[in-house]
């Protein structure tokens, strides 16, 4: 668990010195930082994306995800989860709860959350997730300039999302492939590329909808083996 804690200590770290940064700043310079941070998360979504194996596959778990997460309101609860944190701390940000949302997001749903704790999980190693560290403490100087205090907060999540992950590492450890880890992935860098669209404002995309698309993919490749099996018994 090294890696997931140094990671949240890098994002409240971060945090911290963003908040700092933000009374100095117009806010012209805000949202010029904004428009780099949305343009540069969009291109990191994209390269993520194109190690996609199967775009149908992508497109089947995207509907279905988002079909999903529409039913049961999953951004509406985590809208809800932000400005209850935000009414307990009196905090007078109307930007709270979309600075700790979109933070979320961006540090629990790309390849390097993944693939890193599930690396920790598997055989200990905990490089990929020291890596992400150092990015997410960076980028949560920037999105807490811009975005305040809300983006402290999504450490938590990061705590919770990569910490059960890594605990659950072993346990999933017979039931991996690579080419699931892969698809898993490349759908969560979809994601990633939708939450930079929204940070420039162009679109406003149901992000937190969309999140049960990631699981998708292996639940598919899950059937597919528990198929493979019962036809060999057969």
């Amino acid at each position: 668990m090294s890696g997931v804690i140094v990671n949240v200590i890098a994002i409240a770290v971060g945090g911290t010195f963003g908040l700092i940064l933000n009374r100095g700043l117009s806010e012209q310079v805000k949202k010029v930082i904004m428009q780099g941070v949305g343009l540069s998360v969009i291109i990191i979504g994209i390269a993520g994306a194109l190690t996609i194996k199967s775009p149908i596959l992508m497109v089947i778990s995207l509907v279905i995800g988002g079909l999903i997460g529409a039913l049961i309101h999953i951004e509406d609860r985590l809208d809800r989860i932000g400005k209850k944190i935000e009414q307990s701390f009196k905090n007078e940000n109307n930007g709270f709860a979309k600075g700790f949302v979109w933070a979320t997001l961006i540090y629990c749903v790309g390849a390097m959350a993944i693939v890193g704790s599930l690396e920790a999980g598997l055989n200990g190693d905990n490089t990929t997730l020291y890596i992400k560290a150092i990015l997410d403490g960076v980028t949560a100087i920037i999105f807490a300039a811009t975005l305040g205090f809300g983006v402290i907060f999504s450490s938590i999540s990061v705590l919770i999302y990569q910490g059960a992950i890594v605990l659950l590492g072993y346990q999933i450890e017979p039931y991996l492939t690579d080419l699931m880890i892969n698809e898993v992935s490349a759908v969560g860098s979809v994601l990633i590329m939708a939450i930079g669209i929204n940070i420039l404002e162009i679109k406003h995309i149901h992000v937190g909808d969309l999140l049960p698309a990631i699981l998708i993919p292996a639940v598919y490749f899950g059937l597919m083996n528990l198929y493979e099996i019962l036809m060999g018994v057969m």
